[in-house]
């Protein structure tokens, strides 16, 4: 970050160094070092600088694209920006992007779609391999996404993206000795990853180890105070530990700071108790809100589902 914006500074006139550092600031806010707000003011900013950016710099696009929906909520933007980058082809960064703007839609079919596009190009990639199983859990299939994530650790078994969904599916089907030994190996390589730390309470939660789940909750809400912490998946920690109405006062405030996980997580089976609550009905009645802000003519953006 340092390194790119002081680029930046010296030669306003390097897109290679906006593009990756608007990408940069998105990747950091979707695993909690950097707050959704000061993300979206970067890429804004950002994008601004760079005149006409459909044809200088449409590899920018899928970022702003983020931003516009995760954080403006302006759905009718993103779709502008994924469809004058549809053409673009598959790139790590783009991918995850137009990814999790499928998932976070719920259009769970065409999610997976892209990414066994993808894994097809790069078949050893952690990161593809593990959201798959990651969008299979969310779309129900169970089993297809135990069987990839069993897969993912066969392949990659201390990878972070492995670990980080693969505790997570696991403690869901019930392996939770094997769920918490994998978040305490990235507890302990990444202490100050918040996500792994959520990670782990979930699997605690699962084993029936409520008090460490509970300390280790309670360290992340001190933190909270202090600075931004991703919380959109301590919502199913909640859940498992009982406690339904702390599990949708996280969900609140994760939609306030514009998580960008809080639309996935919302579709997340594990929170299956929490569908009868009122509070849980007026957060799932924003997506269809800002889907409803779009002319079903102008949602063209499934074409780069076909062109990766």
């Amino acid at each position: 970050l340092q390194h790119l914006t002081h680029a930046i500074q010296l030669d306003p006139s390097l897109l290679a160094a906006k593009i990756d550092l608007a990408h940069l600031a998105v990747t950091q806010s979707m695993y909690g070092f950097m707050a959704p707000s000061v993300a979206a003011e970067l890429v804004h900013r950002t994008a601004d600088s760079v005149p006409d950016i459909a044809r200088n710099a449409p590899r920018m696009l899928p970022c702003l694209a983020w931003v516009s929906f995760h954080f403006d909520h302006n759905l009718p933007a993103a779709l502008w920006a994924f469809s004058h980058s549809a053409h673009l082809p598959h790139d790590p960064w783009i991918t995850r992007m137009r990814a999790m703007f499928s998932l976070s839609r719920h259009r769970f079919a065409e999610a997976i779609s892209l990414l066994r596009a993808a894994i097809e190009l790069d078949p050893f990639s952690p990161w593809l391999n593990a959201r798959l199983a990651w969008a299979l859990h969310l779309d129900g299939q169970s089993s297809e996404s135990l069987s990839q994530i069993e897969r993912c650790l066969r392949l990659f078994p201390s990878h972070e993206g492995t670990i980080i969904y693969g505790s997570q599916l696991l403690a869901f089907h019930g392996e939770t000795a094997r769920a918490v030994a994998l978040a305490e190996s990235l507890a302990q390589r990444l202490s100050h990853f918040d996500l792994g730390n959520s990670v782990l309470a979930n699997a605690l939660a699962c084993a029936g180890r409520k008090d460490e789940a509970l300390s280790m909750l309670e360290s992340l809400h001190w933190l909270s105070r202090e600075r931004y912490v991703l919380g959109s998946f301590n919502a199913a920690v909640f859940v498992a530990l009982g406690a339904p109405d702390a599990a949708l006062a996280e969900l609140q405030a994760s939609d306030e700071v514009r998580c960008p996980w809080f639309f996935q997580v919302l579709a997340d089976p594990r929170l299956k108790p929490l569908h009868d609550l009122p509070g849980f009905q007026e957060l799932q009645a924003i997506l269809p809100r800002m889907e409803a802000s779009v002319p079903a003519e102008a949602d063209e953006v499934d074409g780069f589902a076909v062109r990766i």
